[in-house]
């Protein structure tokens, strides 16, 4: 059974002039997805986040910039790095997003796989979003969870085609979080930030390349931090057809990179919470169920 958080409110109107020029970014996203898990006939059930309470968000991001998201007043400058203005939606759904991956988490500890049907916001930094992203839920859940004492050590293992930067640099230093991103070395973001383990591919990247650097990485990781929970930016960029994507992963190398993901968390008994992460092509609908697809299989996966 797939246990999916999700939240009418996810889904913002892709309004006119609500993006920046050439922006890839579709807010209806997030609706296409629960529509192509309903297509798809798997089992799941729908459990609705609440928003972040803001000292939580706060505790991560600072304080400052938190309060110019809850009151729409984020300056001019922000708003295009991070790629949209800050409306009343969009600030709501920034503040459920980080919710929505603390309670995938909680929920995975239960069943032990849970996704988020949004988050993976992977590049908002200290002060300022950036990529598309306004919070990080990642390092916010991540902070929340081990500070009420939920998990003493957590992976956020970021297989996103972009560098998690924000992530890294929020999180650097932090001896109870480990933070590992496969990436394309080239893309986006250009200025790298220093996760606890990093690996950058080369253009093109296929199937069989990128799964052996997977599986090489991932389970010295496991067994030498020894995370109690694992967060999974499980972006679908990667994907030979994705727009803003710079490798060659097929749709049978996407399911591999899950399948061994959920593998090795099994079979050290650690928990897997899931956020979607990038995606980006004219197809809107073929994108939503690279997504769905993702989430079904880790829960057959999953024990």
């Amino acid at each position: 059974m797939l246990h999916v958080v999700h939240h009418p409110a996810y889904v913002s109107p892709a309004t006119p002039g609500l993006q920046t020029p050439g922006s890839q970014f579709r807010f209806d996203k997030y609706g296409l997805v629960m529509d192509a898990l309903r297509e798809s006939g798997a089992a799941h059930v729908i459990h609705a986040p609440e928003p972040m309470p803001q000292a939580w968000i706060a505790a991560v991001h600072d304080p400052d910039y938190v309060d110019q998201v809850a009151t729409l007043s984020v300056p001019p400058d922000k708003e295009r790095r991070i790629g949209f203005p800050v409306t009343d939606r969009v600030a709501r759904r920034s503040m459920l997003s980080p919710g929505g991956t603390w309670l995938a988490a909680k929920l995975a500890m239960i069943h032990g796989y849970a996704a988020n049907a949004a988050g993976g916001s992977h590049h908002a930094l200290y002060d300022t979003g950036a990529g598309y992203c306004v919070f990080n839920d990642l390092a916010i859940a991540a902070n929340r969870l081990i500070a009420q004492g939920d998990a003493a050590r957590i992976l956020i293992l970021d297989l996103d085609v972009h560098q998690g930067d924000g992530t890294a640099s929020l999180l650097a230093g932090r001896g109870d979080i480990f933070t590992l991103s496969i990436h394309a070395d080239k893309n986006f973001p250009v200025r790298k930030a220093r996760s606890t383990l990093d690996i950058g591919l080369d253009d093109g990247t296929g199937d069989d390349a990128y799964l052996a650097v997977l599986a090489d990485a991932l389970p010295c990781v496991l067994d030498d931090f020894a995370p109690d929970l694992i967060l999974y930016q499980a972006g679908v960029d990667p994907h030979e057809e994705d727009r803003l994507g710079r490798l060659a992963l097929t749709d049978a190398g996407l399911d591999a990179r899950d399948r061994t993901v959920m593998h090795q968390a099994r079979a050290r008994g650690i928990p897997v919470a899931s956020t979607m992460g990038g995606g980006y092509g004219a197809d809107r609908m073929a994108i939503a169920r690279r997504h769905a697809d993702c989430m079904i299989r880790m829960a057959e996966e999953a024990f």
